[in-house]
């Protein structure tokens, strides 16, 4: 009797593990694997590196925001940055996520 509790209690174990490590790879699988965010600060970047990582913003535009801030200073806010001419409120909400002021 002691040699069949035995087991059965080692078969539950087994299959309690076993079930965490089947689930866990469903749970963590957010379907962004390999991608990351990449991020630009607004106050320190050049105009090639906003162009190339700001979704809507061209080489004339980048250039709109590097002259805008030697004229008026650092961006305390994305959403300062729809002051800049061509710079619509629609461009920053598009790019909150990869904006840092810091």
């Amino acid at each position: 009797m002691k040699a069949r509790n035995l087991f059965v209690t080692f078969f539950t174990f087994l299959l309690l593990c076993w079930g965490n490590v089947v689930m866990a790879d469903d749970i963590a699988s957010d379907g962004n694997e390999g991608e990351l965010e990449v991020t630009v600060n607004i106050n320190t970047a050049d105009a090639e590196t906003l162009a190339s990582v700001l979704d809507g913003v061209g080489l004339s535009r980048a250039h709109a925001i590097v002259t805008y801030r030697e004229d008026h200073g650092l961006f305390y806010s994305a959403e300062e940055l729809s002051a800049v001419r061509g710079i619509g409120i629609t461009t920053v909400q598009k790019n909150v996520s990869k904006i840092v002021t810091e």
